[in-house]
């Protein structure tokens, strides 16, 4: 090439000159750009893709019955409180007796919840962790913890569960409007685990390595379960006439349940399980947790407070959901 232009196969190609203003406008740009599409990679939200169906969308009203229910349950919060079980069906048939759960948190010194849900759609022998970095309510977002994310990965015994599997899923959602609320002006974040069709064996081994985040009082353990699915479309009728009408009969199997889990005796729970079959939909994340309060430092107690059926059997034609809650407190 020479000053008149560069030869391109016997071809003269004139280049345009550029100001140097615009060559580092351009770079600002590409460098703008880069950044944008690093941050919105970075970003991965899990929306709320049951609000507007299994509870209100509406940011207003969404609050408003939160606020009712936590406060119909008159509970004291406590600082004790290191834990919960609760429901994850709709909240106009299980959002009232989730408050009695949600209600004994105390959240000043807490700033990690680890959410342990049953999986429903996907099947996975393992426990699997969120890809997701903030996970969206209509009432304020709750980041993930990206960084006790990767930890828990480098154990080697999660996978990783994809963005649509963790939407498809509302265990663990249906605990996230009521987190957002009572940890509403609190920097908290969320530690997700989906609990798939794990083994006795596996759920021991995933308590043993969870253990070690129970006696940090920063740590906060929200645990999802319904209790009995009683009926002909969930392929369960058991039915003890000894208690009288069907729904007292499916209460007293339910209390069985939580007398047990209340001693924290994950064996006996086990047992309870293949000796009744009751059909309580989170039983992998409760065994889980159960070792790991087993082997935890800390003593710490599990409580029911409060347990509710959808509805009241009377005939074999019917069919009702029920739903417990209970707080796992530290015992001074």
């Amino acid at each position: 090439g020479d000053k008149n232009g560069t030869k391109f196969y016997g071809l003269r190609v004139f280049f345009p000159r550029v100001s140097e203003k615009k060559v580092e406008k351009q770079k600002q740009r590409i460098f703008f750009l880069r950044s944008f599409n690093h941050l919105t990679r970075m970003e991965k939200v899990r929306q709320a893709s049951h609000a507007g169906s299994w509870y209100t969308d509406n940011p207003t009203k969404l609050s408003s019955d939160l606020e009712e229910w936590l406060r119909a349950s008159g509970l004291t919060k406590s600082p004790h409180v290191r834990g919960v079980i609760a429901p994850h069906a709709g909240y106009s048939y299980s959002g009232r007796a989730a408050a009695y759960a949600f209600g004994n948190i105390d959240p000043t010194n807490i700033s990690r919840i680890f959410l342990l849900g049953p999986s429903h759609h996907y099947y996975t022998p393992r426990c699997a962790l969120s890809t997701a970095t903030v996970y969206k309510t209509p009432i304020g977002d709750l980041p993930v913890d990206v960084e006790m994310i990767k930890e828990i990965r480098a154990m080697g015994k999660f996978e990783m569960m994809d963005l649509r599997v963790d939407e498809a899923e509302h265990s663990m959602e249906m605990h996230l409007p009521y987190l957002a609320k009572v940890f509403q002006g609190h920097n908290v974040k969320v530690v997700p685990i989906l609990v798939g069709s794990v083994s006795a064996a596996s759920e021991a081994m995933y308590g043993e390595l969870l253990a070690r985040y129970v006696d940090d009082p920063k740590n906060f353990f929200s645990v999802s379960s319904d209790f009995c699915h009683w009926g002909s479309r969930f392929n369960y009728v058991r039915y003890d006439k000894s208690h009288g009408p069907i729904h007292k009969s499916i209460e007293a199997l339910d209390q069985m349940g939580m007398d047990i889990i209340e001693t924290g005796d994950p064996d006996a729970f086990k047992k309870y399980l293949l000796e009744f079959d009751n059909t309580i939909c989170g039983r992998h994340p409760i065994s889980i947790f159960l070792h790991m309060l087993k082997h935890c430092s800390s003593k710490i107690k599990i409580n029911f407070l409060r347990y509710e059926q959808s509805s009241q059997c009377q005939t074999m034609r019917d069919s009702s959901v029920s739903y417990a809650s209970a707080a796992a407190k530290l015992e001074s």
